[in-house]
């Protein structure tokens, strides 16, 4: 095996898997990726910030004094990078926290806590960078040099605000970015290239199943001879209350009282000052925990097959079934995918609280040129966790951009004007997989100005979307006659949540017939417009006919039959799409005036 040492003075980048709970760095050395233990002598580092009177404390420091200082002790604040305080799902997490969450300006979430004295806010991205801070501090400890890069691991249901911010995080913590790549995808990785010595297929398809201390995905990949991997199809779930489980240990998320402590045996749990400084302790067996949470564990094998669908693939065709994240430690858990696998063997080699870090190591060395011929010989494709699209009239979603499309990407397409003689377009960007526009997630506008004033469908507007390594989505329109664009990096203000996420493809195919419907009524409305501009479009050509050569219709009858076209295209255009007797009504009136003009428009 040959091996390439970064020269002399270069520190190769960095791997960081910053989780909800735990985060993890890792490193090219010693012709492998090893994963850098804390100061502490632990691998994974608690994804906590704590303020005092004194200071401030990240990690193992921050989470052993949360008991008695729970009001400034802050985690879970990946949940809130990228979002909107008046989104759903941050008002209800709200209510759980310990610390006070408000909203700050542009509806920004702030911690406040108290810190050496005095109150003080700061953004998820902030602590989200002490976090990150902290994690390359410890690489700078184990490799004795400045860190300035890194690869960092998202969910991959993370929005583009959401990438965003999070890269805006690293840079506050001294960070450079230069690549981010989805958990479940960096964990296919780590399996990829830790298993090719003793791989003996040619191609291999791996179902990755990431299931951590408050996320999870679920991903399908192609992994080739040589390395090579392509994700076929990614799904989230909601947000789960999982209970995490580590040899002796179980971690239960229940409601956060303020002086609560979730550390918990697997047999007692015991609450200091659940409420009114009353203790809690009661007995709670595992048959008790399987049977709290079944509900959750069904619905994390139901996303399975839906994932296995969406990749047009059967469960006979996974070759491998490769558990991330430390919750897939829940028996349970396990036997539920045997039993659907046609207990298959479940690949446990990787260390499932390591595996993202590690494969985020991989990649780091890859992109800082590092590392052996396979490393080098990595190639990774990503894809679309939802469809993206813009909306037309009608309140009909045109893709696109198709779901689980590999990325990076553009895609273009052609668009008209609709109405006469507007000089301006209005495109909404959407994200899902509704047919209807409005029942999609916005992420944004693209307005187009100073267009040429002209009927209807003249006006030609190319559409762009453009979407980078990683995922981030740029869209852009352009009319080629007066050469003007405009275009926008779509950073959305607001969030779609993994819970989010889930619930469109839920609806998508629960509301797959009302869709449809309404689809044939828009189609059913653009034919009686077709129709009708086609008519006054004759209608002018033979008024202007009529200057010249004499016809059997008066100009005054001429007159009124384009009045009526008129006034019905006018009604079109308010948009009662599901008024269909209405409409049947306008087609029998066109009908009526084709029949009364069509042996003169002939001529």
């Amino acid at each position: 095996m040959t091996t390439s040492a970064p020269a002399k003075g270069k520190v190769p980048a960095i791997g960081i898997d910053l989780g909800t709970t735990y985060s993890c760095v890792a490193v090219w050395q010693h012709n492998r990726v090893e994963i850098i233990a804390n100061e502490q002598g632990n691998r994974t580092t608690p994804s906590f910030v704590a303020f005092n009177d004194t200071g401030r404390l990240v990690g193992d420091a921050a989470k052993n004094q949360a008991a008695y200082n729970p009001t400034n002790t802050i985690f879970d604040v990946k949940r809130l990078i990228g979002r909107r305080m008046g989104d759903k799902t941050v008002q209800e997490d709200s209510k759980l926290w310990p610390f006070k969450v408000v909203a700050g300006r542009g509806d920004k979430p702030k911690i406040v806590v108290t810190y050496k004295g005095g109150k003080k806010e700061f953004s998820a991205e902030e602590i989200s960078s002490m976090v990150l801070a902290k994690m390359k501090g410890v690489a700078e400890m184990f490799l004795g040099s400045t860190v300035e890069k890194a690869v960092i691991t998202i969910p991959a249901y993370f929005n583009d605000s959401q990438r965003q911010s999070t890269k805006d995080a690293a840079e506050i913590a001294g960070l450079e970015v230069v690549s981010m790549i989805n958990e479940p995808t960096a964990a296919a990785i780590a399996y990829a290239l830790d298993n090719r010595a003793s791989s003996t297929h040619g191609k291999m398809n791996v179902l990755v199943f990431d299931l951590g201390g408050g996320t999870f995905d679920v991903s399908l990949l192609t992994i080739d001879k040589v390395g090579d991997i392509e994700v076929k199809a990614t799904l989230v779930v909601t947000r789960i209350l999982a209970v995490r489980i580590s040899t002796t240990e179980w971690w239960i998320i229940l409601s956060k009282n303020s002086r609560e402590n979730t550390r918990k045996t697997l047999t007692t749990i015991d609450i200091e000052c659940l409420s009114d400084g009353i203790d809690f302790s009661a007995k709670f067996t595992r048959a008790k925990f399987e049977e709290v949470n079944m509900d959750l564990f069904n619905k994390s094998m139901e996303l399975v097959k839906t994932c296995l669908q969406d990749a047009k693939m059967d469960k006979a065709s996974i070759d491998e079934v490769v558990l991330v994240g430390g919750s897939t430690r829940i028996p349970k858990v396990q036997q539920l995918l045997q039993e659907l696998f046609d207990r298959k063997r479940l690949c446990q080699q990787i260390n499932p609280d390591e595996a993202v870090a590690h494969g985020a190591g991989y990649l780091a060395a890859k992109l800082s040129g590092v590392g052996d011929e396979a490393v080098q010989g990595l190639d990774l494709i990503e894809v679309t966790p939802l469809s993206l699209g813009v909306g037309c009239k009608g309140d009909v979603m045109s893709v696109l951009i198709p779901k689980n499309t590999p990325i990076p990407t553009k895609k273009e397409l052609k668009y008209h004007t609709v109405y006469d003689y507007h000089t301006a377009m209005h495109f909404r960007v959407y994200q899902g997989e509704r047919l209807k526009g409005s029942e999609n997630y916005l992420l944004g506008n693209i307005n187009l100005s100073g267009l040429p004033s002209a009927p209807r469908g003249t006006v030609k507007v190319y559409v762009s979307f453009e979407i980078d390594v990683n995922g981030i989505l740029n869209a852009s329109a352009k009319e080629l006659t007066t050469g003007r664009n405009t275009a926008i990096k779509i950073t959305r203000n607001g969030r779609l949540s993994n819970e989010e996420i889930a619930k469109m493809i839920e609806d998508a195919e629960r509301y797959k017939k009302q869709d449809e419907a309404h689809m044939k009524a828009v189609l059913a409305h653009r034919t009686v417009v077709d129709y009708a501009c086609k008519l006054r479009a004759e209608i002018k050509r033979y008024q202007v006919r009529l200057g010249i050569i004499k016809m059997g219709i008066s100009p005054k009858e001429l007159e009124n039959i384009e009045h009526k076209i008129i006034k019905t295209i006018e009604w079109l255009d308010k948009n009662h799409y599901d008024d269909t007797h209405k409409l049947k009504k306008m087609e029998l009136v066109l009908d009526d005036i084709c029949r009364q003009t069509k042996p003169y428009l002939s001529k």
